[in-house]
């Protein structure tokens, strides 16, 4: 009787748990855990943690917010108003110079790298919901600078100063979202990242679109005012958010991470097992002395991890994604006349909206290398093609090359938002440990913005018209650079589909070859030898 009162009372505090169960009680314990994520199917995970969906949603938000502000200035480079009030007339036409075109698109990829690393700290300081908040807050109050701006100089410190948190927004929602969404759950949640990027420049685009031909401050003024919408959301269901278990447990706020599982799960949803997995995780991590710092990511355990994080969130700019920001200008430089331009810009978008929520049914059915790769490939030859387009004689005279180019262009973009674009947000949070996750995320975010600092520069100098003027032949360039990447992503991109965490951090301990992790099989004896 004394021994069943006992069970009852550790089974209320996970603290008792701790305290008085054996590692290999625990590691039972988070061995039923794992088994039971594996027998889930999707379907299944979504009933029975609805919060973990709707939660990992909310806080992806933010990535709406991150991916408005610099599509919507990309698009303001094509709007008359915008033009007429912050550039020069060149040629019967305003334009903005591409110097100061490429000052006001830096906030974006300076801002990622600033805000990822300052985020990754508060976040392990304070916790995700904290930080997040936080985060809004500032943004808010940036948005000021940006809606009253009327000159270069004003604007130009509105978007620094205002990229510098929108950069966290990337850091911290696949993060959260990693760690309060089950095995069946985690690929399309992950992938939501990129969903809501394009859910951010599909909003820019649209208002844009609507505002674009107003003959005053207000066809930019607008846009930017819209911006305040997403923190009165945000501000308002954040109190009632629940905290990452994950971060919890390494408080060791036990009971809270208990408490914070069971809002995430339906009624009647033994966690117990889940937080005793979280907990052999983590102590694994520290066994084989993963580390919790920036430099630990770089240490013999972690180094492989963390190239392969940078090298897929990287490859999302060395492809062309940036493009995506000028589209609508690249239209209008084809020679598509204005309104078409816009309706093209946003089918741009819409087209991505749509490959982002079919490449959900691809997680749930293939792997990630093998939706990775193969979307990889089809891009680079899209980017050729575009290339020899635009090389084709008398090209200015024949309008249907300059509409095929778009339609290309379209398709590129829906097999990206089908492929890389959602898996690479998938393969950031499951190659990465969890002890440094947030880190991890951080440094692979700041190296894909370094890059983008450098298309920023680049991109303006080779599409401006007063500039290089190279139109589709950014085809050859974008297309060779991703053929590299297609070599790179081959050799060193390994299938994680199915794994738990643990059984992740085992395979790159053993330092598994990329190729046979989908088959390697990580036995219970080796586990529970580990915990011993």
């Amino acid at each position: 009787m004394a021994d069943m009162d006992k069970d009852i009372e550790t089974r209320k505090d996970p603290a008792a748990l701790i305290a008085t169960a054996s590692v290999d009680d625990i590691n039972a314990e988070a061995r039923a855990a794992a088994d039971e994520e594996h027998s889930h199917t999707f379907w299944e995970a979504v009933k029975l943690y609805p919060q973990a969906v709707g939660w990992s949603l909310f806080f992806s938000i933010g990535v709406i917010m991150c991916a408005f502000d610099p599509q919507l200035l990309g698009q303001l480079y094509a709007t008359s108003a915008f033009q007429r009030d912050f550039g020069y007339l060149y040629e019967g036409s305003y334009i903005v110079s591409a110097p100061w075109q490429t000052g006001l698109s830096m906030g974006s990829p300076i801002g990622q790298v600033v805000g990822a690393f300052c985020a990754a700290y508060p976040m392990e300081w304070f916790g995700r919901k904290k930080t997040f908040g936080a985060c809004v807050i500032f943004t808010t109050g940036f948005v000021f600078i940006q809606f009253f701006a009327r000159s270069l100089p004003v604007l130009l410190v509105g978007e620094l100063l205002g990229g510098l948190v929108l950069g966290s927004y990337a850091v911290i929602a696949p993060a959260y979202a990693s760690e309060v969404c089950p095995l069946a759950l985690r690929g399309v949640l992950t992938s939501c990242t990129n969903i809501c990027f394009v859910t951010g420049q599909l909003i820019a685009n649209g208002v844009i679109a609507g505002t674009h031909n107003i003959d005053s401050h207000w066809a930019y003024s607008a846009p930017f005012a819209v911006q305040w919408l997403w923190p009165l959301v945000i501000l308002a269901g954040l109190p009632f958010a629940p905290e990452s278990p994950w971060w919890l447990q390494r408080q060791g706020r036990f009971e809270d991470a208990e408490k914070a599982l069971k809002r995430l799960a339906s009624r009647g949803v033994d966690v117990r097992p889940t937080l005793a997995m979280i907990i052999e995780t983590d102590r694994l991590e520290r066994e084989i002395e993963s580390g919790s710092t920036y430099t630990d990511c770089f240490k013999k355990i972690n180094i492989r991890r963390t190239e392969i994080a940078v090298g897929v969130y990287t490859i999302q700019v060395l492809s062309g994604i940036y493009l995506v920001g000028y589209a609508t200008y690249f239209f209008t430089l084809a020679g598509l006349p204005s309104d078409q331009a816009f309706n093209m810009g946003v089918g741009f978008l819409a087209l991505g909206f749509v490959g982002t929520c079919l490449s959900w049914v691809l997680l749930v059915y293939f792997g990630r290398r093998t939706i990775y790769n193969t979307g990889l490939a089809i891009l680079a030859a899209l980017q050729i093609i575009i290339g020899i387009l635009d090389c084709a004689p008398n090209y200015d005279n024949r309008p249907g090359i300059k509409w095929a180019e778009s339609v290309l262009m379209l398709i590129w973009n829906f097999i990206y938002d089908l492929s890389i674009g959602p898996v690479c947000f998938v393969l950031l949070c499951e190659v990465s440990a969890t002890r440094v996750r947030g880190k991890t995320i951080a440094i692979a975010t700041a190296v894909q913005a370094t890059a983008g600092i450098v298309m920023t520069v680049a991109i303006p100098y080779m599409i401006n018209p007063d500039q290089a003027n190279l139109r589709g032949k950014l085809g050859f360039f974008f297309g060779g650079l991703a053929a590299l990447c297609l070599l790179w992503s081959y050799f060193r991109v390994p299938e994680l589909k199915g794994r738990t965490y643990q059984e992740v951090d085992i395979m790159f301990e053993r330092n598994v070859k990329t190729r046979d992790f989908k088959r390697y099989v990580v036995e219970r004896e080796a586990v529970t030898a580990r915990a011993n």
